[in-house]
């Protein structure tokens, strides 16, 4: 495993990106003694390792994790608060909504590995991950409404994750959830013991790097673009992705395999 250390700012290793050899990058907030609060700082590094994966075509998964207690604590409100202007304001958080929005247009799963806690927009960056593994003891809130803050932004990539209801509750409360009520809300998809959580997101990583990369970039592209279009032209995006998916090599050997009643024999993306 290669380890690479990017250095934003004042803050040295503000975020740690491993690779190992089956194309599994690593991203680990690095800001322990401040929750992993998403500063200016972070959300560049973020943004900058999400750039240069989208063009890695040997990048297979990609998982964000992190240091200290906590996964991530929203946005850095100290640093919000030296600078009280409306431009510096619309500036960071439209920042923040292009580094989202950079998790879902990889070409390749990404998921969150979440211990401790993950507020506000800490919650958003869970919602916004492909998947998500919680230790038993996470807990999850949006809870800018406590403080005079309601998580907009946050707000968008919950009510696509958990229902309309459940999702109002949280950003009105800003109650905490613990992990078994995220699950049930459909927040995460698998819970773990904390000791045990490397080792299921491992379990999950597992089962995806072994499906051709083609495949699931096209069908990743093809889930976000229906999940927020009408029903007829869904059909007819994915009716064209498919068949664009039948002529690639990765399914020709798949459904021949499938004949042949053996294993597939892809060659390595």
């Amino acid at each position: 495993m290669t380890q690479t250390n990017l250095a934003i700012a004042e803050e040295d290793a503000i975020l740690l990106i491993d690779r190992d050899a089956r194309g599994v990058v690593t991203l680990t907030l690095n800001r322990p003694n401040a929750f992993n609060a998403l500063s200016e700082a972070m959300l560049t590094a973020l943004q900058t390792a999400f750039d240069e994966i989208a063009l890695d075509e040997s990048a297979r998964v990609v998982v964000i994790r992190a240091a200290g207690r906590a996964f991530c604590a929203g946005h850095d409100l100290r640093e919000m608060r030296a600078t009280p202007s409306l431009d510096y304001y619309q500036s960071l958080f439209a920042q923040c909504s292009r580094m989202m929005m950079s998790i879902q247009r990889l070409p390749v799963p990404v998921i969150a590995q979440v211990h401790g806690i993950a507020t506000a927009a800490g919650c958003q960056l869970v919602a916004m991950c492909d998947l998500a593994v919680a230790a038993s003891d996470a807990r999850f809130a949006v809870s800018g409404v406590n403080f005079g803050l309601f998580c907009s932004t946050p707000g968008v990539a919950l009510s696509r994750n958990v229902p309309r209801k459940a999702a109002f509750e949280m950003l009105v409360t800003g109650d905490f959830v613990s992990a078994a009520q995220a699950l049930e809300k459909g927040l995460i998809n698998r819970i773990a013991e904390p000791a045990n959580l490397e080792a299921e997101v491992d379990r999950l990583i597992a089962s995806i790097v072994v499906k051709p990369r083609q495949a699931i970039a096209m069908g990743k592209g093809l889930f976000y673009r229906q999940i927020e279009t009408a029903i007829e032209p869904a059909y007819q995006d994915a009716t064209q992705t498919i068949a664009t998916n039948m002529m690639a090599e990765c399914a020709v050997e798949g459904v021949q395999a499938f004949l042949e009643k053996r294993k597939p024999s892809w060659r390595p993306d």
